[in-house]
């Protein structure tokens, strides 16, 4: 609300007393903290030294050792649904965010949509004098509004923060990501053959934002949502990190976890009883589970023992290359806390660490050279994986580790990221700091939820959160502070909180936890038929003992529980479809439908989500250009990258057209010779058929120049999207990752000029090609 002006206004500003309060900047109090916000990405509660785990992080460890530890404190299972519980301190589906983004459906609970009435932390702070900056993963803006057409208002400037510096999907690749800075991309300030990776990127910026604002306005509070690409796939890092674990994992998935518990035990931070979950608790895939359905393949853990010694040091480099990608970029978080330290700033920051879910489980039993499998449903191989050993971790795979290693990282745990019912899905490793005022060295052991933190923060801060923020009136803040449990290790902890998360439902009420037995992403529906589990976490954190049967009366009353809190926060439906269902159904466009897209040199990237989609269909590309010399080359036309994708480019004189299938199949149609003139290059695909295992289609790539065919060839194309987030579509260049191993990014076309290019996917292919080339080059 606007302040009243106080002072006198006569005819004469001589006359006039001014009162300049109504006009200034808002202003922090004097001495306010600055807060710092690292939230890691699939880290698992038992990966990292601090929690006992063997990956060495010395500069989180550096936090944990100047505040407190927590042992008990819980995240979503995913990570959009856990971020936007951490910025506005209210349930993930009160927050519009039942699942991650792209997979947005029309109901509130599940809209991708946060409410404006639901305020972010650096909306409140913004206005009550800091500084807000947002570095990194952001994954908070639906799928359908990530492009340069779209409403701004959902993105990180929209929504209290001054600058940003980061991406906006929910991976990128770590050496060629897609780089959004405030309201616009960017391309990256330097490639990888220079040392460029986005983990020291981000830090770069991070202190960047910070000097400018100390430059000008020493005294000024800031506060920073710090969020590295780092543990999500794709796990790239040099391979001198890599190279630092070396045989450190030889022993396996199973000895390693012994060694964690022991640790953890050791630290404080889980009691003497407390036991390892088993492998595969409710089954394998050729084994009827209790349900009496078989357990999903993808959340199976084959036993370390029945590995064949190629298998072993395939997922032995797995590790390794995922531990190295967490120390590298525990390093680069180093130099930040470095210049906190140096610049006199650290002792008076708030510095709170977590990771917005479990482990990953999405590489599969085999682990994936290529992440994107899992969001085509298509199944990853120990043989293809091992043709691709040397090449892991580096700048054209785009790898996950097996599953075994995300219960490994869970320890003690079962299960893992997506699993809102077990504790590896949603207990996570915690730690806050704050130099100058709290006593460092302890553990705390309350059940303590993401939806708590910024009650917490603000509690500490002294803020009120107003009534209303830009005109909206503001929902009630659903998590609780735990202020006092710094001072108080025997506080009071949450009592109740409600989970539902892929067609998973869990609740947890005074130290009992119910949950569905229902595998995340299952597609097994039939909700009413599943069977409960019952787990008392303050005797079984690793939930080794149902005790459904022993207490029916306690089941039920959870069960009933878990319907009320539905009912208020937006729970239902429940949705347990395939990731490719779900990712790949009909959703509005940000355009109107159209059969033909026609697309522009110079642009800016066109997002996956809102590009033109060709799985399953005939489509053609067309390119519309001007060749001035017959040296000319360069890219004309690329969507996708190292992970999957298609790409149309000239090369040694030569028109080729690459169908980049999962980054497995690289299927090459070249001919005819790139001569000076007008012309129109075309890749022409006719559908045959659909291939049984993949779900693929399948058919005929004609690669035409002007109106002759210069190539052909049968191609697969992909079942389902090109990535998940960045690699998206351009004309002229192939920013982000290469699509095609035959050029480095960009390579920006050259030696004549590209007028348009054509994307039609109407299912109808030319009757006339000659025709069709005849009109287009009339246009110029």
């Amino acid at each position: 609300m606007a302040k009243e002006f106080k002072g006198v206004i006569n005819l004469d500003a001589r006359d006039s007393v001014p009162d300049w309060e109504p006009y200034l900047q808002p202003v922090a109090p004097e001495g306010a903290p600055n807060v710092l916000m690292i939230i890691w990405d699939d880290v698992g509660f038992g990966a990292m030294d601090l929690y006992g785990g063997p990956i060495e992080t010395p500069n989180m460890k550096r936090i944990a050792d100047m505040g407190i530890r927590f042992s008990n404190f819980h995240t979503t299972a995913l990570c959009s649904p856990t971020r936007s519980s951490l910025l506005t301190g209210r349930n993930a589906t009160s927050n519009g965010m039942a699942s991650i983004t792209e997979t947005a459906d029309g109901f509130p609970g599940a809209s991708g949509r946060i409410p404006f009435e639901n305020g972010f932390i650096s909306e409140v702070l913004g206005a009550q004098g800091w500084n807000t900056y947002a570095i990194g993963k952001w994954h908070l803006t639906p799928a359908d509004e990530i492009d340069m057409s779209s409403w701004k208002h959902r993105w990180p400037l929209g929504r209290g923060f001054e600058r940003y510096y980061g991406f906006l999907g929910g991976e990128t690749h770590q050496y060629y990501p897609d780089l959004i800075y405030d309201n616009h991309p960017v391309e990256q300030p330097y490639g990888p053959e220079d040392g460029y990776h986005i983990s020291k990127d981000l830090v770069d910026k991070s202190i960047e934002f910070i000097k400018d604002s100390k430059a000008v306005n020493p005294d000024k509070p800031w506060y920073m949502y710090f969020c590295p690409g780092c543990a999500h796939a794709p796990h790239q890092v040099w391979q001198e990190w890599i190279d630092k674990y070396k045989g450190k994992f030889d022993e396996g998935y199973e000895e390693i976890r012994k060694t964690i518990l022991a640790n953890q035990k050791e630290l404080g931070l889980l009691d003497d009883n407390v036991q390892l979950s088993e492998i595969n608790p409710h089954g394998e895939p050729d084994v009827t589970s209790p349900t009496g359905v078989p357990w999903p393949e993808l959340d199976y853990v084959k036993p370390w023992d029945s590995l064949s010694d190629d298998e072993k040091k395939l997922f032995v480099r797995q590790a390794e290359t995922y531990a190295g990608f967490v120390s590298y970029t525990d390093q680069e978080i180093g130099r930040l806390i470095d210049y906190l330290e140096e610049s006199g700033q650290l002792d008076n920051t708030i510095i709170f660490v977590t990771s917005d879910n479990g482990a990953s489980a999405e590489g599969g039993p085999n682990g994936s050279f290529n992440e994107n499998k899992f969001f085509n449903n298509v199944e990853d191989t120990v043989e293809a994986n091992l043709a691709k050993l040397d090449d892991w971790g580096g700048i054209n795979s785009y790898p996950h580790y097996s599953s075994g290693w995300a219960w490994a990282f869970d320890t003690p745990f079962p299960y893992w990221k997506r699993y809102a019912g077990f504790e590896g899905g949603v207990c996570d490793m915690m730690v806050m700091a704050w130099p100058a005022q709290l006593d460092p060295g302890g553990i705390r052991h309350q059940y303590l939820h993401a939806i708590d933190v910024v009650p917490t923060i603000y509690d500490m801060l002294g803020v009120v959160p107003p009534e209303y923020i830009k005109g909206y009136k503001q929902s009630p803040i659903e998590g609780e502070s735990f202020a006092n449990i710094f001072s108080d290790a025997d506080a009071p902890e949450r009592q109740t909180q409600f989970y539902s998360m892929l067609g998973m439902r869990s609740i947890y009420h005074e130290g009992w936890l119910a949950t569905a037995l229902h595998p995340a992403l299952s597609g097994w529906g039939n909700f009413e038929k599943d069977e409960w589990e019952l787990y008392n976490l303050r005797e079984d954190r690793s939930q080794s003992n149902n005790l459904a049967a022993e207490h029916p009366e306690k089941l039920q009353e959870l069960i009933g529980l878990w319907f009320y809190n539905a009912g208020l926060y937006n729970g239902m439906p429940v949705d347990d479809r395939t990731a490719a269902e779900q990712l790949n159904r009909e959703r509005p466009e940000a355009g109107k439908p159209r059969s033909q897209y026609i697309y522009y040199p110079g642009a800016a990237e066109v997002p996956e989500s809102v590009a033109v989609s060709i799985p399953g269909r005939n489509y053609t590309i067309a390119a519309q250009v001007v060749i001035e010399s017959d040296l000319a080359e360069g890219v004309l036309f690329a969507h996708g990258g190292v992970g999957g994708g298609h790409t149309l480019y000239a090369k040694d004189g030569e028109l080729v057209y690459l169908y980049n299938w999962l980054g497995e199949k690289l299927q090459y149609i070249r001919g005819g010779e790139i001569t000076p003139g007008h012309h129109v290059y075309t890749a022409e695909f006719t559908k045959t058929g659909i291939d049984d295992v993949t779900k693929s289609a399948v058919g005929t790539l004609k690669l035409y120049i002007d109106d002759e065919i210069v190539g052909e060839s049968e191609i697969w194309t992909q079942p389902a999207s090109f990535a998940l987030a960045g690699d998206g579509l351009n004309v002229g260049l192939d920013r982000g990752s290469p699509t095609s191993p035959e050029y480095l990014p960009p390579f920006e076309f050259e030696g004549g000029e590209i007028i348009k290019v054509v994307c039609d996917i109407s299912g109808e292919p030319y009757v006339d090609h000659e025709m069709q080339v005849r009109a287009w080059m009339a246009l110029d």
